[in-house]
């Protein structure tokens, strides 16, 4: 290969790898998706769901993403329990959100809120996390307060 061929094959490697960079970046690396179950009177329901442990990944959250598949969702870790407040700024789509205890129980449920509001949803009691589900979730899985999550960041 010549040294003019070669250089362009690794301009354009060059380019894509930039490009790929890029692209995650901007939108948020995909996390590995874990199992989280909700244990309720219907029985136990088993999402998979993606983990916000950080300020950054708590700041962006669902934002700007179109859909999600059906039994995933998305679980916001916080450093204590506290009061906290969510909202649906540049969330496209319609979400249910649960508020969870550090033993991992439920204590507060805001179901379908409304994308791209932002209008703030707040925990009532202190909560140590937030799962968001597509809107609907809890509703059909029969959610209510007191419920347990059973997820290793909950300590029963």
């Amino acid at each position: 290969m010549s040294g003019a061929a070669r250089h362009s094959s690794y301009s354009w490697a060059a380019r894509l790898v930039v490009l790929l960079v890029a692209l995650t970046i901007g939108r948020g690396a995909a996390a590995a998706a874990e199992s989280l179950e909700f244990v309720t009177a219907t029985g136990a329901h088993r999402f998979e769901i993606e983990v916000a442990r950080t300020e950054r990944e708590r700041q962006t959250g669902l934002m700007n993403r179109r859909s999600m598949p059906q039994n995933h969702g998305m679980l916001f870790l916080f450093p204590v329990e506290q009061p906290i407040s969510m909202w649906m700024k540049n969330t496209y789509i319609p979400l249910d959100m649960i508020f969870v205890s550090r033993k991992g129980r439920v204590t507060g449920v805001a179901r379908d809120a409304v994308p791209m509001s932002e209008a703030v949803i707040p925990s009532g009691p202190p909560a140590y996390a937030v799962i968001e589900l597509n809107a609907g979730a809890a509703r059909a899985m029969d959610l209510a307060v007191g419920d347990q999550v059973r997820h290793p960041s909950f300590k029963p």
